[in-house]
């Protein structure tokens, strides 16, 4: 596939390019407090891309950008070929349901919900016939390794199958990226080792990640650092630069 001016492919063209974004929230009449200030990036298909930086620094600022949970002040965003910094309310709901899977740390279940359920919900809304739906479900439980507990309920599974669960069911519409904020920060150490194998897995299989954290060991996983401060872009580091991750 070409893209709209036919001289690039689509594998060629950036995910997620970003053109000086900035995000800032007016706290009374004469003070203003910019979150974003300038920001540039391009991530590309296929990458895994950790975004660090600590409490305050505008990571969470700028994952709900790239998330589509908020709207810049200034700036462009195309994410997949789409001009999303321009979009209304209904366009950019559309994208958050089929173009982004998101994995947040609190899993957001469904209590009643068995885990099929849970991973067919993002569904619903797509007119998919039922049995196709529920196919779709049960592929992206298998790719999380929980075919034997697609009758469960929360309750009834670990901590870490809750979040395999939550990754199924981000990745169940096929998203353009996964967006993992802070994915392992309600697991142990042990069950944290297993989810972040999970997404090395998920890479291999072609998938496009975005990992949130504040964690620097977390964030080494990845084959690319991002670190944000005040604000900016700190660094970007490559994996070939990153120090490899203690056994």
């Amino acid at each position: 596939m070409s893209s709209a001016n036919g001289s690039v492919p689509m594998s060629q063209i950036p995910v997620i390019q970003i053109e000086d974004l900035w995000r800032t929230y007016r706290m009374a009449a004469d003070v203003e407090v910019h979150a974003l200030q300038g920001v540039s990036l391009s991530i590309q298909r296929n990458e895994y891309v950790a975004i660090v930086g600590p409490s305050g620094s505008g990571k969470s600022t700028l994952m709900n950008l790239l998330g589509c949970l908020d709207t810049p002040t200034r700036g462009r965003y195309v994410l997949n070929g789409r001009l999303v910094s321009e979009l209304d309310d209904d366009e950019l709901a559309q994208i958050r349901n089929l173009e982004i899977g998101f994995i947040f740390q609190t899993f957001n279940l469904l209590a009643r919900a068995t885990a099929l359920h849970n991973v067919e919900l993002p569904l619903i809304y797509s007119r998919l016939p039922k049995d196709e739906r529920r196919e779709r479900a049960r592929e992206a439980l298998r790719a999380v390794d929980l075919e034997d507990r697609m009758g469960h309920r929360p309750n009834e599974l670990s901590g870490g199958q809750r979040q395999r669960v939550a990754i199924a069911r981000a990745l169940v519409t096929r998203p353009a990226i996964l967006l993992a904020d802070e994915p392992t920060g309600n697991l142990d150490s042990a069950v944290s080792a297993e989810i972040l194998q999970l997404f090395d897995k998920l890479h291999a299989e072609g998938n496009t990640i975005v990992l949130i954290t504040h964690d620097h060991d977390i964030a080494a996983h990845a084959q690319r650092v991002i670190s944000v401060r005040d604000g900016r872009l700190e660094s970007d580091v490559s994996r070939a630069a990153i120090p490899p991750v203690p056994a």
